[in-house]
């Protein structure tokens, strides 16, 4: 075949070829007496390994390295390498869908913070409206970055957290206390008198599993914890840090 039809074979352009040609990634064929390269079914299936192995994220540098420890494979060893790589992007794919069908067919439609898991897309629906509340909406959006920045475990450990908190009519109206008295706290000062209501009811949400082993000290020095912190107001700010000591004093005792 020509070095068109192998490009259009992988899904790549000529040009590529060409490039893992100067890159020492890709054999050239011998050119045949009328000056035409030859590309055999050998090109075909390294030109579609660099292909998949770019596409999971490795320099040229690494696909080198791989294709070397290759070199004494024969074809067919390849090509069940090859299959198998591809059977992997199906079940990726297959468990992507899956999701976003869950999310597409949840009940109370996409959250305004998504996408998210379904688990927690079923939590914010639990929590019923909350676009009243400045609190409630930004503790939401923490929540959705966390999850889609946590190891899977430690996402598992946050949902079951979350739906031990807030799995009964009663917590989630708990819930919806704590937002409305920090609401109130916004432009006020750390002396406000509202603080110490605030920190006892929001104290009382905390999941225990979610609190450090140790106590934190909150500010605005840098972190993630320093920036939620500085976007608080002051009377905000103490009622957080009065919540997590009171909270943290009691899973302590």
């Amino acid at each position: 075949m020509r070095i068109g039809e192998l490009a259009d074979a992988v899904g790549v352009t000529t040009r590529t070829v060409r490039h893992y040609h100067h890159q020492g990634l890709l054999p050239e064929p011998e050119r045949l007496a009328n000056g035409y390269r030859t590309y055999t079914l050998r090109h075909v299936v390294v030109l579609a390994r660099i292909r998949r192995l770019t596409e999971l994220g490795l320099g040229l540098a690494e696909v080198r390295d791989v294709l070397a420890d290759e070199a004494g494979k024969d074809l067919a060893e390849v090509l069940e390498e090859l299959d198998a790589d591809l059977a992997r992007q199906e079940a990726a794919i297959r468990e992507r869908r899956v999701r976003l069908r869950a999310l597409l067919e949840a009940e109370g439609g996409l959250p305004a913070e998504g996408p998210v898991s379904p688990e927690l897309a079923e939590l914010f629906a639990g929590m019923g409206d909350v676009s009243g509340s400045p609190m409630a909406l930004r503790d939401r959006e923490m929540l959705a970055l966390l999850e889609s920045t946590m190891a899977p475990e430690d996402r598992e450990g946050l949902l079951a957290a979350l739906r031990g908190a807030l799995g009964s009519p009663e917590a989630v109206a708990r819930a919806h206390a704590a937002y409305a008295l920090l609401d109130e706290l916004a432009d006020t000062g750390a002396d406000d008198p509202r603080v110490a209501e605030a920190a006892r009811v929001l104290a009382d949400c905390l999941p225990a599993e979610l609190l450090p082993e140790e106590d934190v000290v909150l500010d605005s020095g840098g972190g993630f914890l320093g920036a939620l912190y500085a976007d608080f107001s002051p009377g905000q700010a103490e009622a957080v840090r009065q919540a997590m000591e009171i909270a943290s004093r009691g899973r302590r005792s």
